[in-house]
C-alpha cells in the first residue's frame, strides 16, 4: 500500500460577512445549517481583522457577503474573509455575492476609463474564490469577468409570480425602463402573457444620474404598468420613467426591482412618486429611513432562491435547472 484511503463525507460550512447578517441568517436557516461563528472587527485606523471560531480543513465554504453601503469596506472584507479560507485549508469556496459591486462600471464608455466589475472578479479569484454566486447581475458579461464557475440567478420568478397574483393580468403591460432591459422585460412578457412598452430615455454622460425621459413606445393608456428593472439607486430614472407613463394616460404603475440600493435622494423621490407599490428582493438591507414607509414598499426574501442554488452546487447538482421553467 502506497497511500491512506478515507473515507469521510463531504461538509459543507457556511460563513458571512456583517454587511447583511439577515439575509445570511434566512439563508442558513433554509439550508438547515447555522452560520460559522467568527470574530470580526475594525481596528482604530479602519483595517479589519478575521477569525473564524471552527476549523474549515477540508470543508466546502459558502461566504456571503451582499454589496451595500459602506460598500469598498465590505468588498474588503469579503476579500479577507476569502484569504481566510484558503490559508484554513478550505477544500473548496463558493463566494455568494447577492448584490455584485461596482456591476455598472462593466464596460469602457469613454477612454481613461477603469472596468472596474472586472476588478472585483480579479480581486476575488485572486483571494482564492473558486466559485462565484450571484443574483441578477447588471450585465450578463461580467459572468466572464470571473476565471471560474459562475451561478447567475435570476430573481425573475419571485417577482414576476407576486405581481401576477396582485395584478389583473387582462390590463397588465410590462415596461422596460430602457433598452437594455428590454430582454429581461420581454420574459416578464412571457410569463405573463402581457405586452411590452419601452421608456425612450437619454442619458448625460457628464452627469451622474441625470436622466431625460423622452417618449413610451407602446400602448400604456389605461393599463398597469409594471416597470421591471435589476436595481433602483437614486430613484431618479424610475420615477421619471413612470411620471411619462403617468402622462401618457397609464392607469397605474407598479415598480419591480431586485436590488434596492437606494442611496442619496431615493427615500423622498419613492415616497413623493405616483407609483403605488416598489418591489425589491432582499438581496440589500432596506435602508432605516425608508423602514416607516413599508406600506408603499414590499421586500420578498431571495433566500430560498439562493439556499436552493448552493444545495445544488454543494451535492453536484444542476443550478439551471432551477430556472429551466423560464
Amino acid at each position: 500500500m502506497t497511500g491512506i484511503k478515507t473515507t469521510g463525507e463531504k461538509k459543507l460550512m457556511f460563513f458571512s460577512g456583517r454587511a447583511h447578517p439577515e439575509l445570511a441568517e434566512e439563508v442558513a436557516q433554509q439550508l438547515g445549517v447555522g452560520v460559522v461563528p467568527t470574530k470580526a472587527f475594525d481596528f482604530a485606523n479602519g483595517e479589519i481583522y478575521v477569525r473564524y471560531q471552527e476549523s474549515a480543513r477540508g470543508a466546502d465554504c459558502f461566504l456571503i457577503q451582499s454589496h451595500t453601503a459602506p460598500i469598498n469596506k465590505w468588498i474588503m472584507e469579503q476579500l479577507i474573509m476569502i484569504d481566510a479560507l484558503k490559508r484554513a485549508s478550505a477544500r473548496s469556496i463558493t463566494v455568494i455575492v447577492p448584490f455584485y459591486g461596482y456591476a455598472r462600471q462593466d464596460k469602457k464608455h469613454r477612454g481613461r476609463e477603469p472596468i472596474s466589475a472586472r476588478l472585483i472578479a480579479d480581486m476575488m479569484k485572486t483571494a482564492g474564490a473558486d466559485r462565484l454566486l450571484t443574483v441578477d447581475l447588471h450585465t450578463d458579461q461580467i459572468q466572464g469577468f470571473f476565471d471560474g464557475p459562475v451561478d447567475h440567478l435570476f430573481a425573475l420568478p419571485l417577482l414576476a409570480d407576486y405581481v401576477g397574483r396582485k395584478v389583473d393580468r387582462e390590463k397588465l403591460t410590462v415596461v422596460s425602463p430602457d433598452a437594455g432591459r428590454v430582454r429581461v422585460a420581454d420574459r416578464w412578457c412571457d410569463r405573463l402573457g402581457a405586452p411590452l412598452a419601452i421608456v425612450h430615455k437619454r442619458r448625460d454622460k457628464d452627469v451622474a444620474n441625470q436622466v431625460t425621459v423622452h417618449e413610451v413606445v407602446g400602448e400604456v393608456k389605461g393599463r398597469v404598468c409594471v416597470l421591471v428593472d435589476d436595481m433602483i439607486d437614486t430613484g431618479g430614472t424610475i420615477c421619471a420613467a413612470a411620471d411619462a407613463l403617468f402622462a401618457h394616460g397609464a392607469e397605474d404603475v407598479i415598480v419591480t426591482a431586485t436590488h434596492g440600493v437606494l442611496s442619496g435622494p431615493a427615500a423622498d423621490r419613492l415616497k413623493n412618486s405616483r407609483v403605488s407599490e416598489f418591489v425589491f428582493t432582499n438581496t440589500l438591507p432596506t435602508p432605516g429611513e425608508l423602514s416607516a414607509d413599508l406600506d408603499k414598499i414590499s421586500v420578498l426574501s431571495i433566500a430560498p432562491t439562493i439556499a436552493s442554488a448552493v444545495r445544488e452546487v454543494f451535492e453536484d447538482g444542476s443550478v439551471t435547472s432551477l430556472f429551466d421553467e423560464q
